[in-house]
């Protein structure tokens, strides 16, 4: 794992997982960042991707704290973003499923991680738990 500071928006790929999306979404800190990489992924200048898992973890959060009219609110935001959600395939599954062999984290943080992988792309989040991935795993974070 290699972990970076914040940098500045460039050409490259992110990967969002589920903490980064609820930081921006409810302006907690980090999202300043968050905010910024939308911005250079507006005018093409990076890629961003999201887990459809972790997008469902991003829903029943926030169905769960202010109800399912504020989550299909959220969701109609979400969609708006230039986010790429990336469906689950065997290949993630798989991946995700032996990452979490060695690894001591949530399943779902798990599929953020071999997002990052699978797409060459920096992680960005400010969940501690990924601090429990292994550097030999290959995975890029960027903290918020």
């Amino acid at each position: 794992m290699q972990n970076t500071g914040n940098s500045s928006p460039q050409a490259g790929e992110y990967v969002l997982d589920s903490y980064a999306l609820l930081a921006y979404l409810e302006a907690e800190p980090g999202s300043d960042r968050v905010w910024e990489l939308l911005e250079a992924a507006k005018g093409g200048k990076c890629h961003l991707y999201m887990c459809v898992v972790n997008l469902g973890e991003v829903m029943y959060i926030v169905e769960r704290e202010r109800g399912l009219p504020k989550a299909q609110e959220t969701l109609a935001r979400i969609d708006e973003l230039p986010i790429a959600i990336i469906d689950v395939d065997r290949v993630l599954t798989l991946a995700a499923a032996h990452l979490k062999k060695d690894c001591p984290i949530a399943y779902a943080d798990c599929f953020a991680a071999v997002l990052s992988q699978l797409k060459n792309a920096t992680l960005i989040t400010g969940d501690p738990e990924f601090r429990k991935i292994k550097a030999d795993c290959d995975v890029q974070i960027e903290w918020l």
